[in-house]
């Protein structure tokens, strides 16, 4: 049965016809309809839709209610015919509280109604009804259309958009922004989803592509598209705004949930905007629209309603003489996971004669349902079908039971709003990477100096762009642009300065060959615990059970797909005959606590006994809830250690795990002691491995040789270094955050008693607890005291580094347990405390932190379904440095869980390749740079892969391996023009970007992507550019031939072979077939010996007659096929 199937079920029953019937009397009709709806509101409205050919308004009671309606509707209308018509203000008269995104989510929806008749369903709350709009010709004034043929001069394109509010971008990243590049002219509408891409031949329109943001590439292509002004009310543009439902067409269906009290929030609204504007006039030399003209008062807001067919959902008629309908539908019953009862309820309705029709999330669901109905042995009737619906329902009348998994599972939904279409992240995230004149940088050979930027420079009459770096002493170095994969932004810990080097002294070599041996010790330690491992037997797990399968589907949030995978690993693992040494890597609230449950479970039910040991004492016991709490409906015992617990507990505790009556035990290091003895250990997790003393890792060692082990951490582990550890350890890493959690809601403000009043008073009212951080000692009693004269009825309770243990832990636990309302405290709340009932943090001088410190501060709300604020309280941008208003900007716009990592990853990679490798390590970090570290590491772990582990890892296929010897990383140096022209790409920014891209290409298809894309973006290639392309071909095919270097200049091409004498290279069928071609080639090539600034002397091949890049590659290719036996 598919989802049209249930709307027409539905539309043949009595309940939906009754209420056809009502709506249908007149274009005016007010129709009150009480009980239970649930979804059947909203599968009856996709039906009543498409019957009174007209637009349908959905009014919720709030945004929450609005996100579930919206879901449901896209879902059952499509995605095309459902809007989300939002607020666009936090806080009126606040220009910093406008949402850009929601902005143009309500231009959106004004486009859509205003260029269609019918057939639209939007959906809204009160505080977005509250705001006035244009008229309706006020936007069809400021849409145009732009189609493919139209002639359109580009001056005059630009001219209007100018006129329309628009403003100039060197690269389109948010609505309203426009870019011109040639004949290429770039467009985010004020009304559009996506950007679009509009090509010019001379003054007519060629074609119209929309495009990514993050990527700035075309995808597909239109006809034509529409652009809609920007409509945001100023005193400069029209003044007669006037309420939404007005610019509804007459007789526009409205569903509404309860009108009064919508109408009198409204009021409220009213109140606060009137209180604002008076500050305002007084305060601000800006004029402003009074709140009358710009927003509805509590009296509009109802007679809004009035010229239009009104669904009212309510036990109460808001209008006199409404008809009065019953639903006639009833809610999903509560199963508690019962499936048992489930089986028995689905057979009782097939019994009735209805239809049973089970609504799940995903193909996984559908499959874990029917799998547990196998299972528990019951021969039930029911249609699964994929899709979400936010409430299951009855309807008789229809024949029709409805039933949604995460009611079923008690899983939770998290309700929908469109796409937000802000500033890419991919851009600005890249920005923070970028390189800016004066910033510090590694060069592998030369060590770190300071960027210069792009230079041009003339080599033999010829432009070429190289970057220029100044080191110690004012010695220039300019890099060409072949060798930028040599260079790297250096990136030590955060806010520390390097020594600048001095070129040519053996300072820097030293340094990197002392990193080496260090870092290749600790690679062979760690490969080498690695291969000992793979030579131990150890007990292999059972396949998965029912109760696994119904463990999993229970799980409240959707798995991500990594997390699917590291539990799938996590199980393989376990169900081989190898103990398991699993590394599971993810942020803050990414689900690694559930991987390590259903592992703990898994070796549950082979009756196996699991210890959970953890760093502190608050973990242990939030860590026995979410342990508890998940598997309470299962047949196991979970129990915890602490330092909290009874001399007499704790005798008991260790009575019954050495009896086997405990099966889970979670607990600080007194866990691994000897007095605690299991039955029969066969799991164990350790939470943050790093956290703990090297007594506490010493007998970790010696437990792993035979227990499976799995280690969770948050900081981050650099893709790099993840590469290289593949080698030393099993390593699963959760990158994609749960895509049903909310973003945090994060506001940079300045200290004001209002908005901390209003935070905390707003999370208070709610049933929530509040996170107060303050990073000063001497002044942290006083700041408590100020949170409670703004909120009088809180209960607060302080928290600090230099309080006794004991008494820390205390307070903790009791704030944990809601004994409390506010926590003031220090950063100690940083990383492990989880309360999903604390859903506001503020943090007072937010500035003084650092990215990744501000991000896991962030990362302890927003742990629940219920919406997170975030609010970082510091001074004024113009009262910061440059680099801290840099933080804030950045980790304002960034708040979906997930994306906030990005920003702060560099300072927590580094702390994080510190945790796993060593203090030590942290050390040669600061010294060489980040980057340089990771390609130390790598070479160190290639060359024990290949040397002393080549046994171990034969098979595994190491890089090169059908090579004799390692192709070299080839220089290329020549006078021919090869770079990005300025009047092609404009930005040295941009293009220092395509260089850097550039040089991280590795095959010919990433090669012709690049091609396809410059192509995209800037237009048809200069000669400069397609040169530039067949050089980085001539480099690649260099280094297959083994050549370190290579040399073209005046017509002659020297090829400089490996500068080590004792390689393998000398040895190779490729350097025998390069001497034999090279002596068929008569005159026109020598080979010579050249004297090396190290004394030593190369050998190098002169090649005469070479004058061109087609040349070149010319020769290069004819090399290859007599070389390396490649084809014509």
């Amino acid at each position: 049965m598919e989802k049209e199937e249930i709307v027409r079920r539905v539309a043949r029953g009595e309940n939906y016809k009754r209420l056809e019937g009502a709506l249908s009397a007149s274009p005016q009709a007010k129709v009150c309809l009480k009980g239970y709806v649930g979804s059947w509101l909203y599968v009856a409205a996709a039906q009543l839709l498409g019957q009174l050919k007209t637009h349908l308004l959905v009014v919720c009671a709030d945004k929450e209610a609005a996100g579930y309606a919206y879901g449901d509707l896209r879902y059952l209308c499509g995605e095309d015919r459902a809007l989300f018509y939002p607020a666009s203000y936090r806080r009126p008269y606040q220009s910093e509280e406008v949402d850009n995104a929601n902005v143009l989510l309500r231009g959106e929806v004004l486009s859509a109604l205003a260029s269609s008749a019918g057939g639209c369903c939007v959906v809204s709350y009160p505080e977005a009804l509250f705001e006035k709009v244009v008229s309706r010709q006020g936007v069809v004034s400021r849409t145009f259309e732009i189609a493919v043929g139209d002639t359109l001069p580009i001056d005059r394109l630009v001219e209007r958009l100018e006129g329309e509010g628009f403003e100039r971008a060197e690269f389109v990243f948010s609505a309203g922004q426009y870019a011109v590049r040639g004949g290429i002219v770039d467009i985010f509408s004020f009304s559009a989803d996506t950007p679009y891409r509009v090509e010019f031949f001379g003054d007519q329109v060629e074609s119209i592509r929309p495009f990514d943001l993050q990527t700035q590439l075309s995808q597909g292509s239109r006809p034509s598209f529409s652009v809609m002004g920007n409509l945001k009310p100023s005193p400069e543009t029209e003044k007669e705004y006037r309420s939404f439902f007005d610019f509804l067409p007459e007789g526009t269906l409205v569903l509404a949930h309860n009108i009064p009290a919508c109408a009198a929030l409204v009021g409220k609204r009213m109140e606060k905007a009137r209180e604002d504007f008076s500050a305002l006039k007084e305060n601000s030399p800006l004029k402003h629209l009074p709140p009358e003209e710009l927003f509805l008062d509590e009296g509009e807001f109802r007679r809004g309603f009035a010229r239009h067919r009104v669904l009212e959902l309510s036990q109460r008629p808001f209008f006199e003489g409404a008809c009065e309908l019953d639903s006639g539908i009833v809610p999903q019953a509560v199963f508690h996971r019962n499936f048992q009862l489930l089986g028995q309820t689905l057979s009782e309705s097939s019994a009735r004669g209805l239809s049973n029709v089970i609504f799940c999330a995903n193909d996984t669901q559908v499959r874990r349902l029917k799998d547990i109905f196998a299972d528990v042995d019951r021969q039930v009737r029911f249609e699964a079908i994929e899709g979400e619906l936010h409430e299951g329902f009855t309807d008789a009348s229809a024949s029709l039971a409805c039933y949604t998994d995460h009611q079923i599972f008690e899983r939770y939904q998290r309700y929908a709003v469109p796409r937000q279409y802000t500033q890419s992240q991919a851009l600005s995230l890249s920005q923070l990477a970028e390189l800016e004149v004066g910033d510090y940088v590694t060069h592998i050979d030369h060590g770190i100096g300071r960027f210069g930027g792009l230079q041009k420079i003339d080599v033999d009459g010829r432009l070429q762009e190289a970057v220029k770096l100044v080191y110690a002493g004012g010695d220039i170095l300019y890099v060409s642009i072949h060798s930028f994969h040599k260079i790297a932004k250096y990136s030590g810990k955060e806010a520390s300065q390097p020594r600048v080097d001095r070129l040519g002294s053996g300072a820097w070599k030293a340094l990197k060959d002392r990193a080496k041996k260090r870092v290749k010790q600790v690679a062979f330690d760690l490969i080498k615990l690695y291969a000992a491992r793979r030579a131990v037997k150890g007990y292999a797990f059972s396949p998965d059970t029912y109760l696994q399968n119904e463990l999993e589907a229970s799980f409240i949030y959707e798995d991500t797909p990594d997390q699917l995978k590291a539990t799938q690993a996590v199980k393989a693992d376990m169900e081989s005959d190898r103990p398991m040494d699993r590394l599971v890597c993810g942020d803050v609230g990414f689900g690694k606590t559930e991987v390590a449950i259903r592992a703990a479970f898994k070796a549950a039910c082979d009756s196996k006994q699991v210890a959970v040991l953890v760093p502190t004492t608050i973990l242990a016991f939030q860590h026995y809830r979410s342990f508890a709490s998940r598997l309470k409906r299962m047949p196991v015992r979970v129990d915890y250690l602490n330092r909290f617990r009874s001399p007499k507990e704790k005798a008991a505790i260790l009575k019954d795990l050495a009896e086997g009556k405990i099966d889970i035990l979670i607990g600080t290091h007194q866990i691994v002691g000897k007095s605690v003895k299991f039955k029969d250990l066969g799991l164990l997790i350790v939470d943050e491995e790093h956290k703990f003393g090297v007594g506490v890792k010493d007998k970790l060692k010696t437990l792993r040789t035979n227990v499976d082990t799995l280690t969770l951490t948050a900081t981050p582990i650099p893709r790099t270094l993840q590469f290289s550890l593949m080698s030393a350890r099993d390593l699963s890493v959760i990158a994609t955050p749960p895509p049903n959690r909310h973003p945090i809601h994060t506001q940079v403000v300045t200290f004001d008693r209002e908005v901390i009043r209003d935070a905390i008073a707003r999370e208070l009212a709610r049933g929530g607890q509040v996170f107060f951080i303050h990073n000063r000692i001497e002044n942290i009693y006083e700041v408590a005291a100020l949170v409670q004269e703004l909120v009088p009825d809180a209960r607060i309770v302080v928290g600090h580094g230099q309080m006794k243990g004991e008494e820390l832990e205390k307070r903790m636990l009791d704030f944990m347990e809601g004994r409390y309302d506010v926590l003031v405290s220090t950063s100690i709340v940083e990383s492990g405390l989880d309360i999903p009932n604390a859903n506001t943090i503020l943090v007072n001088n937010a500035h003084q932190f650092g990215l990744s410190d501000l991000h896991q501060l962030r990362g302890r709300v927003g742990r629940s379904n219920k919406n997170a604020y975030c609010y970082y309280i510091a001074p004024p941008y113009s009262a910061m440095t440059d680099d801290a208003r840099h933080r804030l900007e950045a980790l304002e716009k960034y708040s979906a869980i997930g994306q906030g990592i990005n920003i702060a990853m560099k300072d927590l990679e580094i702390r994080g390749a510190g945790d796993l490798l060593g203090a030590e390590q942290s050390g040669f970090i600061a010294d060489i740079g980040f980057d340089t570290y990771q390609k130390i590491l790598s070479e160190a772990v290639e060359e024990l892969r290949r040397e002393e582990f080549a046994d171990v890892f034969a098979g595994d296929g190491g890089s090169n391996d059908t090579l004799s010897f390692v192709a070299p990383d080839t220089q290329l140096d020549t006078d021919f023009e090869l770079l990005i022209p300025d009047d092609y790409v404009s930005s040295s920014v941009e293009r220092l970007r395509l260089y850097n891209t550039l040089s991280g290409l590795k095959t010919d298809g990433q090669l012709e992507d690049f091609a396809a894309q410059l192509r995209d973006r800037f237009g048809p290639l200069p000669p400069q550019v397609t040169d530039l392309l067949s050089s980085i071909r001539l480099k690649w095919e260099a280094s297959e031939l083994g050549f370190e270097k290579l040399v073209i200049k005046k017509g002659i091409l020297r090829a400089h072979f490996p500068s080590d004498s004792a390689s393998p290279y000398y040895r190779s069928e490729v350097f025998s077939s390069i001497l034999a071609w090279g002596g068929a080639q008569g005159n026109r090539c020598r080979f010579e010996e050249k004297p090396q600034r190290d004394g030593r002397k190369a050998l190098v091949m002169r090649l005469e007659g070479v004058r061109s890049l087609a040349q070149a590659r010319e020769t290069v290719n004819s090399l290859a096929r007599a070389a390396l036996k490649k084809p014509e």
